[in-house]
């Protein structure tokens, strides 16, 4: 039973409120049928407005019907009557879905970028989409991803995860930018193909300017305590089976100390691609190297100092063949001794720099880079040498070092001028 009824458009519409409801309900009989719709409203004004336009709408579309007029049923519907959309409600986007898109995207990366890129980049897009970004955007239709989803993506990534304390457990920035990156491609994608209008825009808001940061290195002082300690465990191991690996790996740190290579261009090195030379501009015996890495071939230059170990480390590889060189296509380093490199730094005390960024044996290459840079060398010819750019070097590897600061040129003084002396003479008060 209602508690209260009104009647309008002369008996043909019905607007009452139910017991215990504090909203408006409204009703009426067209076509053999009863239609009945909340109107979501308290004010008897609001709801009267609310029920008439309603109305007019069932009426029209029920004329529609008795004239055998076909209308395309609508997404929403609004009192039960297949052709009256209900606008109260948010219409559903409709379309192709983010998982389709990225599947999308998956099947042009892996052709596109064949030969150019490492198959293991492909391979953590992969698991990048399939753990984070499916789950969230798997359902959505591509239109409807705006700006706003993707901050609460960032939101539902900084907080979703819990530690056994309940405290949230984040990702680290790199991880973030490296799932946005993902998510940017995805939605270029998505709008080659048409199913979206424009790129949402991808910026993180209330984004502070980022501190100039350097990467974990070791100082001229430290990289010598770490390749004696490396020296002292080659000749004395703590396991006799272990001499051949702690060999390998003293010369491993002298050779990346010298060269400046990265690790993986460490571990993909072949014999084949090293050569001993007599450098024709200074004279001294250095390595010359073919490098293959992430910006595809180029070539190195070594110091001298690491003519020795390498000459050491062919001897004890020949020796361990039974007197037979290495073959050109076998690996000089093979995979990176990751856990004796931890070990020794864990001894030493040397495994984070006094900023608390954590040295692994890419800081070897930082290393290398920042000595070279201390000595004079150019930062362009060293640019070349490492396969990198200026800027690169000038943001993360040089802004810490103190000689890049040249005081002659800071320190300038403006030399005054004969008639001001005069005039300070003059203007000074007499004794």
């Amino acid at each position: 039973m209602a508690d209260e009824s009104i009647t309008l458009m002369d008996g043909r519409l019905h607007i009452y409120r139910r017991p215990n409801s504090r909203y408006w309900q409204c009703s009426t009989y067209l076509i053999g049928r009863n239609f009945r719709i909340s109107t979501k409203q308290e004010s008897i004004p609001l709801a009267k407005e609310f029920a008439i336009e309603w109305y007019m709408e069932v009426y029209a579309a029920a004329k529609r019907r008795e004239r055998g007029e076909s209308v395309p049923p609508p997404t929403h519907l609004r009192g039960g009557h297949p052709d009256i959309v209900d606008r109260r409600r948010r219409p559903i986007a409709s379309g192709p879905t983010f998982k389709e898109a990225a599947d999308a995207f998956m099947k042009e990366f892996v052709v596109s970028v064949q030969g150019e890129r490492n198959e293991n980049y492909a391979r953590s897009n992969q698991l990048k989409i399939d753990l984070h970004l499916m789950p969230f955007f798997g359902k959505m239709a591509v239109s409807e991803i705006t700006a706003g989803t993707v901050q609460d993506y960032r939101v539902h990534r900084q907080t979703s995860r819990k530690d056994k304390d309940g405290e949230p457990v984040r990702p680290s920035r790199s991880t973030l930018h490296k799932e946005i990156v993902v998510l940017r491609q995805i939605l270029k994608t998505a709008c080659r193909k048409g199913w979206m209008a424009a790129l949402p825009d991808m910026t993180a808001p209330y984004k502070a300017s980022g501190k100039v940061k350097h990467r974990g290195w070791f100082s001229p002082e430290e990289y010598k305590t770490l390749y004696e300690a490396t020296r002292d465990r080659a000749e004395k191991p703590k396991k006799e089976r272990w001499r051949g690996e702690c060999a390998q790996f003293h010369d491993y740190v002298l050779i990346m100390g010298n060269t400046g290579l990265r690790p993986d261009e460490a571990s993909r090195l072949q014999f084949r691609d090293v050569s001993i030379v007599t450098d024709h501009d200074t004279g001294e015996r250095i390595l010359e190297i073919e490098v293959r890495g992430k910006r595809g071939v180029g070539y190195c230059k070594s110091m001298p100092g690491a003519v020795y170990p390498f000459e050491r480390l062919c001897e004890r590889r020949t020796k361990a063949n039974g007197g037979t060189p290495p073959a050109p296509t076998e690996l000089v380093f093979g995979k990176v001794q990751r856990e004796l490199f931890n070990n020794v730094l864990a001894e030493l005390g040397l495994k984070k720099d006094r900023d608390g960024n954590s040295r692994t044996a890419y800081s070897l290459r930082h290393t290398y880079i920042c000595m070279r840079l201390m000595e004079g060398a150019d930062i362009y010819q060293i640019a070349k040498n490492c396969r990198t750019s200026v800027e690169m070097i000038e943001t993360y590897y040089a802004s810490h070092i103190k000689n890049m600061l040249d005081a002659s040129q800071i320190n300038v003084r403006k030399p005054k001028r004969p008639d001001q002396d005069e005039q300070a003479t003059a203007e000074a008060p007499s004794p």
